[in-house]
């Protein structure tokens, strides 16, 4: 892949002379522009993804009780496009994690799920231009391809197996929908001291958001956010202001099966796993609450 003309954008933009540092994390190039601005590039395969993150951040801008990246301009240079956004205060989580008490890292997981039902929350008509326009029918071409999917991942065969009646049991409702970010990892949210305390501070990369069911935004939250920690889930489903039961927990492990970026094979070499092969065990291992031990 070409670099991202990074000089030319700056010109553009009338920043020619500001300070420029890369980040050294993401999936995409985002470089820091002083000590206020941000700029990540897109490349032109990706087009759809730097719209959808510019217009998520503008419904987003002053919404959620937490910071989100103010849009500043977005446009395209080569083959490449851009979006400049202000810098949202605080450190990545993964950062400090290793560092957090288990009652920090529970206020923060609580905090964080009242974050997400205050996203949850947004109405604006923007969202339907992030898609999918119909969700019900990108439920369907998941379940079609879902064996090829983790097929492809080399999922074991005792579980790929399973895929079909699991998915068949589980029902999954049309509507309601709401705006998702569909990845809340730890390096997604952003924290900041406060007195002796730690506080979520900011959420950022939306390139993935959506409008959907709110169970597939549970997916992340429990295998990335939580991590296979029972009491850590149930804080955030606390935060949150929900109290799973079983129909609730299958849901979310069939959205695990059908997420996007799934990858249940990974998720099982450090979520708890059942003695013997079974979903329904599973979704009360990752997605239950009093099921939890």
């Amino acid at each position: 892949m070409t670099q991202p003309p990074v000089g030319a954008t700056l010109t553009r933009l009338s920043l020619p002379d500001r300070a420029v540092e890369r980040f050294e994390t993401g999936s995409l190039p985002v470089y820091a522009i002083g000590d206020e601005l941000v700029l990540k590039f897109y490349p032109a395969e990706d087009a759809d993804e730097a719209r959808i993150e510019a217009t998520a951040l503008d419904v987003l801008d002053g919404r959620l009780p937490v910071a989100t990246p103010e849009p500043v301009a977005h446009g395209g240079v080569d083959d490449w496009h851009y979006l400049l956004m202000r810098r949202v205060p605080g450190r990545g989580l993964d950062e400090v994690w290793p560092s957090l008490s288990p009652a920090e890292r529970l206020r923060l997981c609580e905090r964080i799920g009242a974050v997400a039902a205050e996203l949850h929350a947004v109405t604006d008509s923007r969202c339907a231009e992030l898609g999918p326009a119909d969700w019900a029918q990108f439920v369907a071409q998941r379940c079609e391809a879902v064996e090829a999917h983790h097929r492809s991942q080399e999922l074991a065969p005792e579980w790929l197996a399973r895929i079909p009646d699991f998915l068949d049991s589980v029902s999954l409702p049309a509507s309601p929908t709401v705006l998702l970010h569909t990845e809340l990892l730890r390096e997604h949210v952003f924290v900041r001291r406060d007195g002796e305390r730690w506080s979520v501070s900011g959420l950022i990369d939306f390139e993935p958001a959506m409008t959907g069911a709110r169970e597939y935004e549970f997916v992340a939250a429990s295998v990335y956010l939580a991590g296979g920690e029972a009491g850590l889930w149930r804080g955030f489903l606390r935060g949150y202001g929900l109290s799973a039961d079983e129909e609730f927990a299958r849901r979310c492990l069939a959205y695990t099966l059908l997420h996007r970026y799934s990858s249940l094979r990974t998720y099982l070499t450090w979520m708890p796993v059942p003695g013997t092969p079974s979903f329904d065990a599973l979704a009360r291992l990752w997605f239950g609450t009093s099921m939890h031990t």
